[in-house]
């Protein structure tokens, strides 16, 4: 039982190609949606949902956080009801192990074809798109990998020595858009120039992630906003004050592999 968890970025993206090239049977692909990725990742899973039936692999399965009530629960959702930010913001990892690990998990303990494994003394073969430049990031699970008992963790991208160049020309080699960055558009960890591109480009996500951080103001501490030491909102008022937003995309904002048309360079 070999199962993918999908994350809709770059490596995950040429970890699904390169398994294809290689012959390797997948079996489950799943992807956990904590309701806040921005539009490019959706509508990418459009894309790579139809690569896949094109490709005879199974479609992606989407997972999500419940209540116990079996609500569903978006992190959205959860920061406004309980005034905070993410929890990265606080220098830890549990929305993601609560929005993305957990669903992944709930799923397959529920999944007959992952309970008969198990039911026959084996391990689910897990799937980690951890590229070759990634070493540290493995070297740290190696532990937690070891003491397993559910799973078989495998590290494809790290067998074939494929880095992050070599994942971009694997999806583009098969006729793909580049996926852009997968992450919420309202997650600490997003650079200016991002914030930037969700200002011009869904000014309706960056309202939503201003009032994330004004609802969790009150209750701020060591923290002084999404920015960590600094808060969304004044950084997009200095911004606007200095009329530095107009024009601020680069390349690597755009997703899909996408350039602006007055960007694109004159041919000779």
């Amino acid at each position: 039982m070999n199962v993918v968890g999908y994350g809709g970025g770059t490596d995950s993206t040429a970890m699904l190609i390169g398994l294809w090239k290689n012959h390797i049977p997948v079996d489950l692909i799943l992807f956990a949606d904590p309701g806040g990725e921005q539009p490019h990742t959706y509508a990418y899973l459009e894309i790579m949902d139809r690569w896949l039936k094109d490709h005879d692999m199974p479609p992606i399965t989407r997972v999500w956080y419940q209540e116990k009530s079996g609500q569903r629960l978006t992190l959205e959702q959860e920061c406004l009801r309980s005034g905070t930010l993410l929890s990265i913001a606080y220098g830890r990892k549990s929305c993601s192990l609560k929005h993305k690990v957990a669903p992944q998990e709930r799923f397959c303990n529920q999944y007959q074809p992952c309970l008969d494994t198990w039911t026959r003394g084996e391990k689910v073969v897990k799937f980690i798109g951890y590229d070759a430049g990634e070493e540290r990031r493995r070297q740290g699970a190696v532990a937690h990998d070891l003491l397993d008992k559910k799973y078989q963790k495998q590290y494809p991208l790290m067998d074939w020595g494929w880095r992050r160049t070599d994942c971009i020309q694997a999806i583009q080699s098969a006729g793909l858009p580049l996926p852009g960055k997968s992450s919420c558009f309202f997650c600490p960890s997003m650079k200016r120039r991002e914030i930037r591109t969700l200002y011009h480009r869904y000014p309706d996500l960056l309202a939503r992630a201003l009032a994330i951080e004004e609802t969790a103001m009150p209750n701020l501490i060591s923290v002084k906003g999404l920015g960590r030491d600094w808060a969304w909102r004044d950084f997009i008022t200095a911004d606007e004050n200095q009329m530095v937003i107009p024009g601020a995309f680069s390349d690597e904002d755009l997703p899909c592999a996408c350039r602006l048309e007055s960007e694109k360079p004159e041919l000779p």
